[in-house]
C-alpha cells in the first residue's frame, strides 16, 4: 500500500508562524516588562485571581524542572527536533490535524530552543492560576495543544 502524501509546506507554515508568533511575543516582553532581573516581578493583572503578564527567566524544562541546566536542555531541543522531522510519519502527519499538531510543536520547540540560545533561559509570560500556578509563553502553548492528546 502506498504511503499517503505529507504536506510538508503546511508542517513548515505552521511552525513558522508559531515561531514567530512566539518570538514577537517575548521580545514585545523583554522591552515592555521588567523582570526579577531588572529589580521588579511586579506582574500586569489581565483577570485578577486568573491570568497575569510577567517576565520570567526559566532555565529548567516545563514547571522549572531540571532548573539550571539550559545547555543539556538546549542539546536535547536540537535532537527533539530533528527526531521529530525525520519520524514525522508515526505522528499522523497524512491528516491535516496531524499536521498542524506537528507544526505548532516545531514551532514550540525552536522558539524555546532560541531564547535559550539568545538569553541562555526561556522567557516565560503568560501566568494563569489553575489549580496551581501556571506560567508559559506562546512557545508553550503551541506545545500544550499538541502534546495535550492533540487537544487542537
Amino acid at each position: 500500500m502506498p504511503k499517503a502524501a505529507i504536506n510538508n509546506f503546511r508542517i513548515l507554515a505552521i511552525g513558522l508562524l508559531t515561531l514567530a508568533l512566539d518570538q514577537i511575543t517575548k521580545w514585545i516582553v523583554v522591552q515592555k516588562i521588567p523582570g526579577p532581573a531588572h529589580g521588579s516581578d511586579a506582574p500586569i493583572v489581565v483577570i485578577d485571581g486568573f491570568f497575569e503578564l510577567v517576565h520570567y527567566g526559566n532555565t529548567g524544562a516545563a514547571w522549572s524542572m531540571f532548573s539550571g541546566n539550559n545547555f543539556w536542555l538546549a542539546i536535547f531541543s536540537m535532537v527533539a527536533l530533528v527526531f521529530l522531522w525525520v519520524c514525522r510519519r508515526q505522528f499522523g502527519v497524512e491528516t491535516t490535524l496531524g499536521q498542524v499538531a506537528l507544526g505548532l510543536m516545531l514551532g514550540g520547540v525552536t522558539g524555546n530552543l532560541i531564547d535559550r540560545v539568545v538569553h541562555h533561559h526561556v522567557v516565560d509570560f503568560l501566568q494563569f492560576y489553575i489549580c496551581l500556578l501556571y506560567t508559559s509563553d506562546a512557545a508553550d502553548e503551541g506545545l500544550g495543544v499538541d502534546l495535550g492528546g492533540r487537544r487542537i
